[in-house]
């Protein structure tokens, strides 16, 4: 029977037309246009990048000219005539465990550092130690990303500027301990512009709460 084995030649031919293969013409455009494509889409990604950044520093100047941050309201601190915190204006974007607990919008109920039903029974902590544990919760705790910065501390006082990013926004949040043998805290979280708040407030404290809960902190009432 004959070989059917075909001639090494071609094989070194076929080899030869393949090394030698151009694909046509449409098939490189398509190919030069998804490679110029890519290329597009990095240089886009970049600018993308560098437009958040750009427009970020345009915003926070416009933030500093307009004064965004507004001007510190003079009525902060505790008040002599009832003693405690100040009440909340009209607006939508205050709580107050001052108010009247028929304010379902403005009311906050106060926290207690030595509940009953926890280590207020069996280890209670001083009204000192309470003060660090409060102080280290805000100095750790960032609600919405807004940036707190203690601005005053006194024995039982606490006044602190929450500043909100890239606008400048600024929240006063005051927490204060009255005298007497009751381990309470009386807090107000108010916002210096606008009338609504899109509850940043109410959510600041809840969040500064939950973490105050893990040291063994409870909140009065529901909330």
């Amino acid at each position: 029977m004959t070989s059917m084995a075909l001639p090494s030649i071609y094989f070194h031919h076929y080899s030869n037309r393949r090394a030698s293969y151009r694909a046509p013409p449409l098939l490189r455009i398509v190919a030069s246009h998804s490679q110029q494509q890519d290329q597009n889409d990095k240089s886009t990604q970049k600018l993308g990048r560098r437009e958040v950044i750009l427009r970020s520093s345009e915003i926070a100047v416009l933030g500093a000219i307009f004064q965004l941050s507004g001007t510190k309201p003079n009525y902060l601190g505790v008040q002599k005539n009832p003693p405690g915190l100040a009440l909340c204006p009209a607006t939508n974007n205050c709580i107050s465990t001052s108010e009247n607990m028929g304010d379902l919008v403005h009311y906050a109920p106060p926290w207690n550092y030595n509940p009953e039903e926890g280590r207020g029974r069996k280890k209670p902590v001083s009204k000192e130690v309470a003060m660090e544990e409060l102080v280290k919760v805000i100095e750790s705790t960032k609600p919405d990303k807004f940036t707190p910065r203690i601005v005053e501390k006194k024995d039982d006082y606490i006044h602190v500027e929450y500043e909100s990013p890239i606008l400048g926004f600024v929240d006063d949040v005051e927490f204060w301990f009255p005298p007497g043998k009751k381990p309470i805290v009386q807090y107000r979280s108010a916002s210096r512009k606008g009338n609504f708040d899109f509850d940043v407030n109410r959510k600041r404290i809840k969040a500064l709460r939950l973490e105050l809960e893990k040291k063994g902190w409870a909140s009065e009432d529901s909330f």
